[in-house]
């Protein structure tokens, strides 16, 4: 296995100064994030480390965006854009599915050959309306994917954290029953997952069998942890918002039982690309202690991963 980042904590820095902390700091790979421009609408969204649209229009920047990658030895494991897809509104769902297909094009001409993102959701609809949904917007973009011999791996996030994704969340792709339903839909092999432990454990769900059940579905891992608060959780139940009883913390700082994570991937001989996720509140509150929280979660993970 390889172990990387998800860029998108490092909103300050460009491409080459990324990339750059990342050799120093001796990861293996990075998921690079590649939000269109403008204003982002939620927490580490927005960041753009690689302009996708000038990937497939500047040969020599296209170029440099490789060779760069090979000078500070860091593979680029995907590219990363985390939109719904399903959105209610249509000029917002036409806009988020008209970029991954352009990042799709990007990570095939950039020779990585990988995306990661979310299925979407219609949070006021039901799975059922959902699925309905999937079956209409999903197929062009598989299409694509396939034509070009691009992997997309899905994020197990929920995207249900306070009240504007509120009452079902934002991304369909949430647990084993829902992976078998879209698969089902969509028979693809170029369709995966990105497998993240942390949402299981909020959601009270087992987050070790899935990796046997789903093992030819895991495209992608990350890295994330999640600390859920017992106090708080009777306090509040889980019917909550989920931040209301639980934070986003590094690996090892959660709940995560990381040695039994890694040791399922072992037996199902996965070894691709697992990148920490940082959405740890306590590390944001200088560009030092973001750095700080890099270091620590590569030092923890480094007793499972080479």
């Amino acid at each position: 296995m390889k172990l990387g980042l998800v860029t998108a904590i490092l909103d300050q820095m460009n491409y080459e100064q990324m990339m750059d902390t990342l050799s120093d700091l001796g990861f293996a790979c990075a998921e690079v994030a590649c939000w269109p421009s403008g204003k982002a609408e939620r927490r580490y969204a927005g960041v753009s480390h690689i302009d996708v649209d000038r990937v497939l229009e500047d040969e020599a920047y296209a170029q440099h965006i490789v060779s760069y990658a090979k000078e500070k030895c860091v593979e680029i494991s995907s590219l990363a854009f985390y939109p719904n897809t399903m959105d209610p509104e249509p000029e917002k769902r036409a806009a988020n599915v008209a970029h991954l297909m352009t990042v799709i094009r990007a990570s095939a001409k950039l020779g990585v050959n990988m995306v990661t993102t979310f299925i979407g959701r219609d949070q006021h609809k039901t799975v059922e309306e959902n699925l309905e949904l999937v079956k209409e917007i999903w197929p062009p973009i598989l299409h694509l994917a396939e034509k070009l011999g691009v992997k997309i791996a899905i994020e197990n996030c929920p995207m249900l954290f306070g009240r504007d994704q509120w009452p079902a969340g934002q991304n369909l792709m949430t647990s084993p029953a829902n992976w078998k339903k879209v698969f089902a839909l969509l028979p693809s092999e170029n369709l995966g997952i990105n497998y993240d432990p942390s949402h299981f454990v909020w959601q009270m769900m087992d987050y070790i069998a899935p990796i046997y059940e789903f093992k030819d579905k895991i495209f992608h891992v990350h890295y994330k942890d999640i600390k859920v608060y017992p106090d708080k959780l009777a306090q509040h139940g889980i019917m909550a918002y989920p931040l209301d009883f639980m934070a986003p913390k590094l690996p090892g700082l959660g709940d995560v039982n990381w040695s039994k994570f890694v040791s399922a991937l072992t037996d199902i001989g996965y070894d691709g690309y697992t990148c920490i996720e940082v959405e740890d509140r306590a590390f944001e509150g200088s560009p030092e202690a973001v750095l700080n929280s890099l270091r620590l979660s590569k030092r923890y993970l480094e007793q499972f991963v080479i």
